[in-house]
């Protein structure tokens, strides 16, 4: 029963997804290199840093921090092969923001190239939105195992949680793959979409999507 609605029996919530696992701090190191693999070659991603080859050094720590975080204040879901993960982190009143440390730590991975990262968070959180929500900081699939439904399977995943809960989602695209693929989950895009990073960096398409169903059976 729910105490706001006496005589509506809510269903059990499902366990996960086939397929799909809940990470925790043993796979820090792992799906740290899984994203930078992943995001090596994106718009921002070349952006941040334009030379490869230091791209190719930093990357690793840098999103190491992304992971940690999320681990700690938000939920990871992977695959038993650890070939992909989304990093999804609730925001809202009263909830976690960045580490302390963050800005410190973010300057002592990145380096000569801080400026840039500082940027690029700046230009993003100007467009977060205010309310209760789940923001997905990441979803990154292995380069040998794009494109067949693994990125689908992880949204699935925790966008059945969230409908149960009726809480919204919102993310940022950074290319027309991408687009199309969060389109396909109920994704749209955002009214300050896009957004162009600075010194004529990437466009990055901020979307909203809306809960479909709520968590019981009978509500409005």
């Amino acid at each position: 029963m729910t105490a706001a609605t006496p005589g509506i029996a809510c269903p059990a919530r499902p366990g996960p997804l086939p397929g799909v696992v809940t990470a925790g701090a043993a796979d820090t190191d792992v799906l740290s290199h899984l994203i930078a693999q992943a995001f090596f070659g994106l718009p921002p991603s070349r952006w941040l840093i334009a030379d490869p080859a230091a791209r190719r050094a930093i990357f690793p720590a840098y999103f190491r921090i992304y992971v940690e975080h999320a681990l700690t204040s938000g939920i990871v879901h992977t695959t038993p092969g650890r070939t992909a993960a989304a990093l999804w982190l609730p925001t809202g009143a009263g909830l976690p923001g960045p580490p302390p440390e963050y800005g410190e730590r973010l300057a002592a991975v990145t380096g000569p190239h801080h400026t840039r990262f500082a940027a690029f968070d700046a230009a993003l959180e100007r467009h977060h939105p205010a309310g209760t929500a789940h923001h997905l900081a990441l979803l990154a699939v292995a380069p040998g195992h794009q494109g067949q439904g693994t990125g689908s399977m992880l949204l699935r995943a925790h966008h059945t949680a969230l409908d149960d809960d009726a809480i919204p989602a919102f993310l940022e695209a950074a290319t027309v793959r991408t687009r199309r693929l969060y389109q396909r989950h109920g994704y749209k895009f955002r009214p300050d979409a896009p957004i162009r990073l600075p010194d004529a960096g990437p466009l990055m398409w901020p979307m909203w999507r809306e809960p479909r169903r709520p968590r019981c059976p009978g509500l409005p």
